[in-house]
């Protein structure tokens, strides 16, 4: 009886968590579905956010502000590695890496900044003495500052963001890209620059979602990011596995990399209470990757058409 009342409990941490990071698994989606890349950037964009989100907020910037500066680094971090795999033709996965190394640096500087040694490795910030827009102290509170209003709002902006795009010419040559580069040349694309832009705009929605993972948790450091991209792809996955028959719809799909987030986080959050160590999450979550990875495989493999066939 106290093992699900205590998982009760942490349901509504599980869920604002699994929204905070559904924001990162649409940047995740950019590159990963639609641009056909391996980005590795965004384990260090994710901290790249959220530092610079803390830092300006802590020297008195507004909200909207530093929530936009966090959106135009993450912008910045893509544009450095599309140049990296465009235009020194650096495989992408390694312009990712390179960038993300950079990125470690930088964000210790950031965090730093007017400090005497010029760095710094977590950077607190208190509810208390700024008007964050997101916070696990409200996460059960019935009210309009309850994280997971504010967080299901920047979802629905975001979402319908990204399918306007999607839908204009530019995004269409964007994902032309991703489907058949070789064709999109064909047609008068500039693929190099639709590869870079889909970078930027994948880490500035990555580079947001840090910037309220700060605020929610309430602090930035330097490890937040570790990681970030298999917990990105553990949602889209798992998303895409449990409602492709079901989301086709474009806008849907994202929906469904947010969905699978949440998901992730339950069964997170289940498995914690039933005396999982924490230092065996990172097992969990390749696991829990490399299940879901194996699933589609494993059902045309064994269940589809081809399998009958050969019955």
């Amino acid at each position: 009886m106290n093992f699900f009342v205590s998982l009760l409990n942490s349901l509504p941490g599980a869920v604002a968590q699994g929204l905070v990071w559904g924001i990162m698994a649409v940047g995740v989606y950019v590159t990963y579905k639609i641009l056909d890349v391996a980005d590795l950037t965004v384990d260090g964009s994710l901290c790249t956010g959220g530092a610079v989100c803390v830092i300006m907020i802590l020297n008195g910037a507004p909200m909207w502000l530093a929530l936009l500066c966090a959106f135009l680094v993450g912008l910045l971090a893509g544009f450095v590695t599309g140049v990296f795999h465009t235009f020194f033709g650096i495989p992408a996965i390694l312009s990712g890496i390179l960038t993300q190394l950079a990125l470690y640096s930088i964000n210790l500087h950031i965090m730093g900044f007017g400090t005497d040694n010029g760095s710094k490795a977590n950077l607190p910030i208190s509810v208390d003495k700024f008007p964050l827009l997101v916070s696990a102290r409200y996460v059960r509170d019935l009210a309009v500052k309850n994280p997971i209003i504010v967080l299901l709002i920047f979802l629905v902006v975001i979402i319908g963001a990204c399918y306007w795009f999607f839908g204009t010419e530019l995004g269409c040559s964007l994902r032309a890209t991703g489907a058949n580069a070789k064709m999109a040349r064909a047609q008068g694309i500039n693929t190099n620059f639709t590869t870079v832009l889909g970078l930027m705009i994948s880490n500035g929605i990555v580079a947001l979602s840090g910037a309220l993972l700060s605020q929610y948790q309430g602090f930035a450091d330097i490890n937040m990011g570790r990681g970030a991209i298999v917990i990105g792809l553990a949602a889209v996955i798992i998303g895409e596995v449990l409602f492709s028959k079901v989301f086709r719809n474009f806008a849907l799909k994202l929906i469904a990399c947010v969905i699978g987030a949440v998901i992730y986080y339950l069964v997170i959050q289940f498995v914690l209470k039933l005396g999982l160590s924490t230092d065996d999450l990172k097992l969990l979550t390749a696991l829990v990757v490399a299940i879901f990875l194996a699933i589609p495989h494993l059902r045309g493999k064994y269940f589809g058409k081809g399998a009958q066939k050969r019955a």
